[in-house]
């Protein structure tokens, strides 16, 4: 009888979890609201990638920001960024919330949700698209796996069994130019 294991480091099936489960919290703020609404219909199927929508902050992971966020909405933002589980990302989603949009010169709105809170991922567009954002949210994804697989390089080069600085030795057979 052959027994056959599979060895696998725990921080790889952590990322291979934690990027297949993103729940992000519903904060539609303005139009953008409509394409974060639109993302989730039967056509784009955000239930494949893990994507199901939270309206607490303390089940969500991910925040989408979606819309023109104006300065009496950033103290509450910034409570409800504080009251989600770690780790947590944010997802910027259009115009308004990357940077100001067509509101930057107005007194009430924040010019870019990154004065309230850190955002890992912009989606651009005056609003974005459905696959835009589902093209951001992918992207997050493999930004997590390469931020966990780094990590686990890091701590094994650090040890010494890596490919660390063992790399940079050249062999004296070997030509460099």
């Amino acid at each position: 009888m052959r027994v056959d294991y599979l060895l696998t480091p725990v921080n790889a099936v952590v990322s291979w979890a934690r990027q297949g489960s993103f729940w992000p919290m519903t904060f539609g703020l303005a139009c953008c609201a409509v394409e974060m609404m639109h993302t989730t219909v039967s056509r784009y199927d955000w239930d494949r990638f893990g994507v199901i929508f939270r309206a607490s902050p303390r089940q969500s992971d991910l925040m989408i920001v979606a819309g023109t966020l104006t300065n009496k909405m950033a103290p509450a933002i910034r409570r409800l960024y504080e009251q989600m589980l770690d780790p947590k990302w944010v997802l910027s989603m259009g115009s308004c919330a990357n940077g100001g949009g067509y509101y930057y010169y107005s007194y009430s709105v924040v010019r870019g949700c990154n004065r309230v809170i850190p955002v890992d991922v912009y989606v651009p567009g005056c609003p974005p698209t459905a696959e835009a954002l589902l093209f951001g949210v992918l992207f997050l994804q493999k930004t997590i796996y390469r931020q966990i697989d780094e990590e686990e390089r890091f701590k094994t080069n650090k040890k010494g069994n890596g490919d660390g600085e063992e790399r940079f030795k050249t062999n004296k057979r070997e030509k460099v130019w």
